[in-house]
């Protein structure tokens, strides 16, 4: 084998290790695990941001009442309270932001509002007694918590922007030697299809090579792509 033959050999190789790395279902796959990541080390850091304001929150509850008494064992109720709401909208928006559905404007303002208490409630003595350390100590946590809680939706919401990136780059057919991909038939489509005109399955299964026709994904992202043509 000369040089021109292994090179050419080490090329198909490459090639046939990249369309793998590429495909769909293997970058989806690799996203999930980065999701998975993300979601242990954010929500790691959450809980032990809630978990340190813990304390200070009691002690502000529980000013002027004498240790072990009802008043100071209910005021560690008080934490948990507000920080389990706050914890509730994070773990649903984790579901819908994997999916990309948008929440209404109660969800934003609880979360919101469970956050300003917690700093508040955590930073008042501090401020009361003009101590500015404290306050720096004691604000750092609930902030962090904060824009930990907002960062995180976004995160998921490209992570699975990422995934419907790559799954528009999958290849519909091979034609011609040339791997067509679903944005190249979706543009082709797009200038040979109205959205009252029905597109025949027989049209379709040449095109795409798909002998079920037209899948509902691909009827919607054409009436939009017509839509907005």
């Amino acid at each position: 084998m000369n040089r021109a033959q292994r090179l050419a050999q080490d090329a198909a190789e490459a090639a046939e290790v990249r369309a793998y790395q590429t495909d769909p279902d293997v970058v989806a796959l690799r996203i999930e695990r980065v999701r998975r990541q993300v979601d242990w080390m954010c929500w790691s850091g959450i809980v032990l941001g809630l978990a340190f304001t813990m304390t200070n929150v009691q002690g502000f509850a529980s000013a002027g009442t004498r240790p072990g008494s009802l008043p100071w064992l209910a005021a560690w109720v008080l934490d948990p309270t507000v920080s389990l709401v706050l914890l509730a909208i994070l773990r649903a928006e984790q579901v819908t932001a994997r999916y990309q559905v948008r929440t209404g404007v109660w969800v934003r303002r609880a979360k919101w509002f469970t956050l300003a208490a917690t700093y508040v409630m955590n930073t008042w003595t501090s401020f009361a007694a003009g101590e500015a350390a404290a306050i720096v100590l004691h604000s750092v946590p609930p902030l962090v918590v904060f824009v930990a809680v907002e960062a995180i939706t976004d995160l998921r919401d490209k992570l699975t922007d990422a995934v419907l990136v790559a799954a528009e780059r999958r290849p519909v057919q091979e034609t011609g030697g040339r791997r067509v991909l679903f944005a190249d038939y979706l543009a082709i489509a797009r200038e040979s299809w109205t959205p009252d005109v029905e597109i025949t399955p027989a049209w379709v299964r040449r095109a795409t090579g798909c002998s079920r026709g037209l899948s509902p994904r691909l009827a919607r992202a054409l009436r939009s792509a017509v839509g907005n043509g």
